[in-house]
C-alpha cells in the first residue's frame, strides 16, 4: 500500500488537517486547489517535506484522491478529470445548510458519486472538526474512530488501509444510502455520528 499515491483537493482547515496527519506518518501526499501550488507552498512547508504543493490538474493524476472543498465546490473538480473511471475518492465534504431538495432528496455523496461518474467513491474523515483530525489519533492507549461508507467493498477496505496508515481506527458503516446516511448533514441537522470523537480500543 506504500506505493500508492495520494492527494488532497482542498487546502483550508479540514484538508491542512488530513496533511497534519500524512506528515505525522510520513505518508507523501499531493494538495492541491484553487489557489496555484506556489501560494500554498508556505503552508505545505509549515506542515512538513511530505506535503507536496502541486497544480489541480496534477493532483488529480493520484491514485486515491481525498475531497476536502466545499459541497457544491466538487462540481467544478468533476470537470477537470478526463476520466474517474475506477479512481478512489474519499469524499470528506459536509453540505450542512444545502436543501433536500437541492440534492434531489439524496444523500449528499450519492450526488457526489453521480457528478464524478466511474469514481469508487467512499465518505470518511468528514466527522470529524479539524482540530481534532488534525490532532494525534493515539488516545489514551487506543485509536480515534473515522468512519467509512461506500456502495463498493473494495475501495473501503482500499480506504481503511490509508485509515490505518494514518493512525486511525477505520469502523464500517456500509453504503452510501445507508451508514453514510449516519455521518451527513441534512439540510440544517447533523446526523447522528457528526461529531462523535470515539476511541476503539483493542
Amino acid at each position: 500500500m506504500g506505493s500508492m499515491s495520494y492527494a488532497i483537493i482542498g487546502f483550508g482547515a479540514v484538508g491542512q488537517a488530513l496533511a497534519r496527519a500524512f506528515e505525522r506518518q510520513v505518508i507523501e501526499v499531493t494538495v492541491a486547489s484553487t489557489r496555484p501550488p506556489e501560494v500554498l507552498a508556505p503552508l505545505a512547508e509549515a506542515i512538513g517535506p511530505s506535503i507536496i504543493p502541486k497544480s489541480l490538474q496534477d493532483a488529480l493524476g493520484a491514485e486515491i484522491v481525498i475531497l476536502a472543498v466545499p459541497f457544491w465546490a466538487h462540481r467544478d473538480v468533476a470537470k477537470l478529470a478526463v476520466s474517474w473511471q475506477g479512481k478512489i475518492v474519499i469524499d470528506v465534504t459536509n453540505a450542512f445548510g444545502v436543501s433536500l431538495e437541492e440534492l434531489d432528496d439524496l444523500p449528499s455523496s450519492v450526488v457526489i458519486s453521480r457528478a464524478l461518474s466511474g469514481a469508487r467513491l467512499v465518505k470518511a474523515f468528514n466527522h470529524l472538526p479539524a482540530g481534532i483530525l488534525g490532532a494525534d489519533p493515539s488516545v489514551k492507549g487506543g485509536r480515534r474512530v473515522v468512519f467509512l461508507s461506500s456502495d463498493d467493498e473494495g475501495a473501503i477496505a482500499q480506504a481503511a488501509v490509508l485509515v490505518e496508515e494514518l493512525g486511525f481506527a477505520p469502523v464500517a458503516l456500509g453504503g452510501l444510502a445507508e451508514g453514510g446516511l449516519l455521518v451527513q448533514a441534512r439540510g440544517q441537522s447533523w446526523a447522528p455520528l457528526i461529531f462523535q470523537d470515539l476511541t476503539k480500543f483493542k
